[in-house]
C-alpha cells in the first residue's frame, strides 16, 4: 500500500518517476560529473542550475567546482582523461542524483557509510531541508544517523519489534536501548582511553 492504494494499482513507471533511491552499493558512473548527477533525472539532466542545486545539496558541489573542467569532468579510470574520487566523493555525487530527482519518497540505503562524521551531520542536516514535504525512508545502522529519525522502526528477521521517537525508545530498554548503548559505549571507551 502506498497513500491506502495498493501498489499493483499504481503505474510503475509514475511510481519510480516519484521516488529517489539511494543503495549503499551504488552505481558509479565513468561519466562526467554533470550526467553523475543528472541521471536522477534525466529529462532534467541538461538543467545546469538544477544538477548545481542538487550537487549542493549533497554537498558534492566543492568536488565538482575543484576538479579540473568542473561539472564537465569525467569521473573513473576507464577514459584517459578521467578523474578518480575517493569513495566518499563518490558517495556524494550518488546522494546527488537522488536529490536531483525531487521525489516526494527517498528511500536512502546506508547513504553516508563511506562517508566521515562531520561530512555525515552536513548532509543530513541539507537533507531535512531538501526532503522537507517528502517521506525520506533512511536505512541505517549508525546511530547518529537514526537517531535524528522523526520516527524510528527496529526490524528483526523482517518484523517490526519495536517503533517510536529515540527517547520513547531509550526508555522502552529494549533491543534498540540495547543497540544503542553498546555502539555508545565504543566511542566513549576510546573517548577515556589514555
Amino acid at each position: 500500500m502506498f497513500d491506502d492504494v495498493p501498489i499493483e494499482e499504481y503505474d510503475l513507471d509514475d511510481l519510480q518517476r516519484h521516488m529517489g533511491v539511494i543503495f549503499q552499493d551504488f552505481i558509479r558512473y565513468e561519466m562526467p560529473v554533470r550526467d553523475n548527477i543528472g541521471f536522477g533525472r534525466i529529462d532534467a539532466r541538461e538543467d545546469a542550475g538544477r544538477v548545481a542545486e542538487a550537487a549542493r545539496a549533497a554537498g558534492a558541489d566543492a568536488i565538482a567546482e575543484a576538479l579540473p573542467r568542473g561539472y564537465d569532468t569525467t569521473l573513473g579510470r576507464h577514459f584517459e582523461d578521467g578523474h578518480q574520487l575517493s569513495g566518499g566523493q563518490w558517495q556524494k555525487m550518488a546522494l546527488s542524483r537522488a536529490f536531483m530527482r525531487r521525489a516526494p519518497l527517498v528511500v536512502l540505503d546506508e547513504p553516508t557509510a563511506a562517508i566521515d562524521a562531520e561530512a555525515e551531520a552536513e548532509i543530513f542536516g541539507r537533507l531535512r531541508d531538501v526532503a522537507r514535504g517528502a517521506t525520506s525512508l533512511v536505512i541505517a545502522h549508525r546511530f547518529s544517523t537514526v537517531r535524528m529519525a522523526d520516527r524510528i522502526v527496529v526490524m528483526e528477521n523482517g518484523k517490526v519489534i519495536e517503533h517510536g521517537v529515540h527517547q520513547e525508545l531509550m526508555s522502552a530498554d529494549g533491543v534498540y536501548a540495547r543497540l544503542f548503548r553498546l555502539q555508545a559505549s565504543g566511542y566513549l571507551t576510546e573517548a577515556t582511553s589514555p
